[in-house]
């Protein structure tokens, strides 16, 4: 047989083992699309345009000069939602945010001539974003009637903006369809080589040594197999994020196709090696689960690395799926292209490891897998 009918066989056999292995199909790709829906839901808004709100009501003790002046300037701010228009009892106000019907109470001051203003929410929510957010705009609020009170100009202001390469800002349903789809195809790697654990188990894999049948073709066909089915994984959930969900991407072609060959040869090599020293099935699907959950919540998939402790954010640097998810982002929607030193650096730190896993892998299949092997 020659090298090319070869060839075309072992790839039809591999095709039919990945078609065989229910484990395999649910882990690469009905977790991955499972997974974004529920995200896109919770943090997404669903697919439709979200800002952040803030529903609030007021509390004005003794009616004066002054806290009609604050409440004038509170319902300018666009940002909160009024429950009702109109100052209410404390008794009232408390009983709302208990019952978590509004996200804040403000309390004005009773005197004319300044005091405290106070800001009273439900305890379980003390911490929450929003929570942390109204007490950041109700602080910018108090310096500025502070200011205006004494009739000071301020010297400074602050105005923000954001850059990007992309042809169009970046949302967080882009940020996690592009993470959602650099974990499917690193969990295609992860997950993929459990069928050489099996073949090893029966003694298929020392039988095939003993034939004619080249193992380098053999090793070649199962990764041909894997590299389709990482691309009809980001078919599939661009398709779902993209027309379900509102997300953009600005594909550069050239980055992503380094950047998804890098990946799929790098977990590729990572299965290979955990499949190298798994005896079963069940252990092999073990390391490959809590190594995809390790990586999957400290890489950048679901939430910016920044937004970790801050002693924890040196591990994702570690990573090889962070630069991944990187590389898969830089190619789907940042369209930065080639051309940047960054994403070179992180294709080398991910491909040290694909070097090393791959090298490991050989050195335990020569001297104790198959040889262990019946």
């Amino acid at each position: 047989m020659n090298a090319t009918k070869q060839f075309s066989s072992m790839f039809i056999a591999q095709l039919k083992m990945m078609f065989r292995e229910k484990q395999v199909w649910f882990w690469n790709l009905f977790f991955p699309i499972i997974l974004m829906i529920l995200f896109m839901i919770i943090f997404g808004g669903g697919g439709g345009s979200s800002s952040f709100k803030a529903t609030i009501a007021t509390v004005d003790p003794v009616p004066n000069a002054s806290s009609g002046m604050l409440l004038e300037a509170l319902r300018s701010i666009p940002v909160l939602e009024w429950k009702d228009t109109q100052p209410v009892s404390l008794e009232q106000g408390q009983d709302w945010v208990k019952n978590d019907e509004i996200n804040a109470l403000i309390v004005l001051p009773s005197s004319e001539s300044g005091g405290e203003i106070q800001l009273i929410v439900n305890r379980e929510d003390e911490q929450s974003v929003t929570t942390q957010a109204i007490s950041g705009i109700l602080d910018r609020f108090v310096q500025g009637a502070n200011m205006a009170a004494v009739g000071a100009q301020p010297l400074f202001t602050l105005s923000m903006d954001s850059v990007s390469s992309a042809s169009q800002d970046i949302t967080y349903r882009d940020f996690l369809l592009t993470g959602m789809i650099g974990l499917a195809i690193a969990q295609g790697g992860l997950f993929g080589m459990v069928d050489l654990v099996d073949m090893r188990k029966r003694g298929l894999l020392k039988r095939l040594r003993m034939t004619p049948a080249s193992m380098g073709l053999f090793g070649l066909a199962g990764m041909l197999v894997r590299l389709m089915f990482g691309i009809v994984q980001i078919v599939i959930l661009a398709i779902v994020g993209v027309f379900g969900f509102g997300a953009h991407l600005d594909i550069n072609v050239f980055s992503l196709a380094v950047a998804f060959f890098g990946g799929a040869l790098v977990f590729n090599a990572m299965g290979y090696l955990f499949s190298s020293f798994s005896k079963t099935m069940e252990a092999y699907m073990g390391v490959a689960n809590i190594t995809s959950m390790l990586m999957m919540f400290l890489s950048g998939v679901f939430f910016p690395m920044e937004s970790l402790p801050e002693w924890l954010q040196v591990v994702p640097k570690l990573l090889p799926l962070t630069y991944f998810v990187e590389g898969m982002r830089d190619g789907l929607v940042y369209g930065t292209g080639i051309a940047s030193g960054q994403f070179w650096m992180g294709m080398g730190i991910m491909a040290l490891w694909g070097v090393v896993s791959f090298l490991l892998a050989m050195q335990l299949y020569k001297s104790k897998s198959i040889a262990a092997t019946r």
